[in-house]
């Protein structure tokens, strides 16, 4: 009898609940209905399997021809199918069945694996109850409050405040709180949010939107100030300016018209000119002196009630408009010859300055002592268009090798994939170009020349090639045009796939590094006084 209670104390079998496969975190608060759907290791024995739930028995129960059962099984069998063995269809009835007492302590000390997913822990069955592990276990899952989410209880409180879509959230810009699966719907209506002017890109708050377009928004559509006397333009704000510049005589002949209508007909509009529209001090006095004729017979024109006003008062207005007109059209084209003179000059002044910008490039470039950085910015494009076969070719501004010196350049060509026996090379060359010493040097040019296509990564492995000229080739003669057009140098300098092996190009740019150092040599002739070329002192290190 104690051994019975101290069993059934520690039995999951005698608690109120039954074990949920998988994610379940807990133990139900149902009656057990059949066996234990738990994961056994090792494997469940077949002996301690119910042959009606086919899962490990609960409160084992023997049969007098020797068959175990669940308790809650076997009851419901009995009564639902008749009083026999549903294994070998004897006849049984409840009052012969006897608990198998040493079947249960079996199975509540068999090793099971906790039935939450993720967890890798295992006990005996008689410790994974709602007092032990199971209420315990970190992979256990509950419903979450808000959106009924079976969530991991250990993640409960993270996805309440960070993940559930039902979550309460306030706005940063209205302080209003919403669902945070609403927030498109709320994002799209707070009057605080910050948009953007579909005319100008400025950003507002939604609520400033409307009157910013209405008042104050440069590039929005807007009619013209004398649309209420017939002119049907329409522009951007800031052009409004300009189109009343422009058009100033047009208006004051719409305006004329319309007055000479109102003076045949008698009768005046509401309004001469729409609301919330400005116009110059000029043009409201022009519209004004039109409007009013003198004394109380001008006053009458202007209402409804009274006569019209006389044609010969209508007439002088007029005229007055119409110098007035002219007038202005005087002033606008002195505007527009000043206008045209003022941008002349400024053309000038650019040109100016580009010229000096070359002057003083080709003053460093003279100073360079025959060591030459070129940056080929935008290296991307070229490769891009070299990848689609297009040819790539680019060259250097011209360098000095000293002052005096030789003037010298560098041609980068970019071989397309279809080129024989280069495809995807860099080939590079070196042209002698026509300086300002070329009277006081050697001819034809000697020297040695360095290439060097610049690692520009903290390793700094260079890739450089050293080259000798050769005083027979035209490459190296005096030349007779701006730039010789036969250039010494080497067609497979560097294949394409090397430069992503290195930091060869770096924030789109690749550095190419020449260094020339002359050579004097008496036996070529040489033109003016005698002098030596100067070169660098320092030659570049092979790396």
């Amino acid at each position: 009898m104690l051994e019975k209670e101290r069993d059934s104390q520690l039995s999951p079998s005698e608690t109120p609940g039954t074990f949920m496969s998988g994610s379940s975190s807990s133990l139900q608060t149902v009656a057990p209905v059949q066996g234990y759907d738990v994961e056994f290791d090792p494997p469940l024995e077949s002996k301690y399997e119910c042959p009606i739930c086919l899962m490990a028995l609960r409160n084992a129960i023997q049969t007098p021809c020797g068959h175990r059962f669940c308790k809650n099984c076997i009851e419901k069998s009995i009564r639902d199918t008749g009083q026999r063995c549903p294994v070998d269809n004897e006849m049984l009835s409840e009052d012969q069945l006897f608990p198998d007492n040493f079947a249960k302590r079996e199975i509540l000390s068999l090793t099971v694996r906790c039935p939450n997913c993720g967890c890798s822990e295992k006990m005996e069955l008689r410790q994974l109850d709602v007092r032990r592990h199971l209420k315990q276990c970190e992979f256990s899952t509950v419903l979450c409050s808000q959106c009924q989410q079976s969530i991991r209880k250990s993640h409960l409180e993270q996805h309440k405040t960070s993940e559930c879509q039902k979550r309460l959230v306030s706005c940063p810009d209205c302080v209003e709180y919403f669902v945070f699966e609403e927030r498109e719907l709320h994002e799209e209506c707070c009057p605080f949010a910050n948009v953007k002017c579909q005319y100008c890109e400025m950003d507002l708050i939604r609520d400033q939107m409307e009157s910013h377009c209405d008042t104050d928004c440069p590039k929005a559509p807007i009619a013209c100030n004398f649309s209420a006397f017939g002119c049907k333009e329409k522009m951007q704000r800031h052009n409004l300016a300009q189109h009343m510049q422009e058009f100033t005589q047009m208006h004051m002949r719409y305006m004329a018209e319309f007055l000479r209508g109102l003076s045949l007909n008698g009768t005046t509009p509401k309004s001469l000119w729409m609301p919330g529209t400005s116009l110059s001090s000029e043009d409201q006095g022009a519209s004004a002196s039109v409007l009013a004729s003198s004394g109380p017979r001008g006053a009458a024109s202007c209402s409804s009630n009274c006569s019209p006003c006389q044609p010969s008062d209508v007439m002088v207005r007029l005229r007055e408009m119409d110098g007035r007109l002219v007038k202005q059209d005087h002033q606008l084209r002195e505007l527009i010859i000043l206008n045209e003179t003022q941008a002349g000059q400024l053309a000038e002044l650019r040109r100016r300055v580009s010229v000096l910008e070359e002057t003083v490039k080709d003053l460093e470039y003279q100073h360079c002592h025959g060591i030459f950085i070129w940056r080929l910015k935008g290296f991307s494009a070229h490769l891009r268009n070299q990848e689609l076969g297009l040819p790539v070719v680019e060259h250097s501004p011209g360098f000095y090798t000293g002052r005096p010196g030789y003037r010298l350049c560098l041609r980068l060509h970019l071989q397309t994939p279809s080129a024989p026996r280069c495809s995807n090379y860099i080939s590079l060359f070196v042209h002698t170009m026509q300086g300002l010493f070329d009277g006081q040097l050697t001819w034809p040019f000697q020297g040695t020349i360095r290439l060097a296509i610049l690692d520009q990564g903290p390793e700094g492995q260079h890739h450089m090639e050293v080259m000798e000229t050769k005083p027979d080739l035209q490459a190296f003669q005096k030349p007779t045009i701006q730039r010789n057009p036969k250039g010494f140098g080497y067609v497979t300098f560097l294949h394409l796939s090397q430069l992503h092996q290195k930091a060869f190009v770096k924030d789109d740019t690749l550095l190419i590094r020449c260094e020339v150092t002359p050579r004097f040599d008496n036996t070529f002739h040489r033109e003016g006084p005698a002098v030596q070329p100067r070169g660098p002192e320092a030659p570049v290190s092979r790396d």
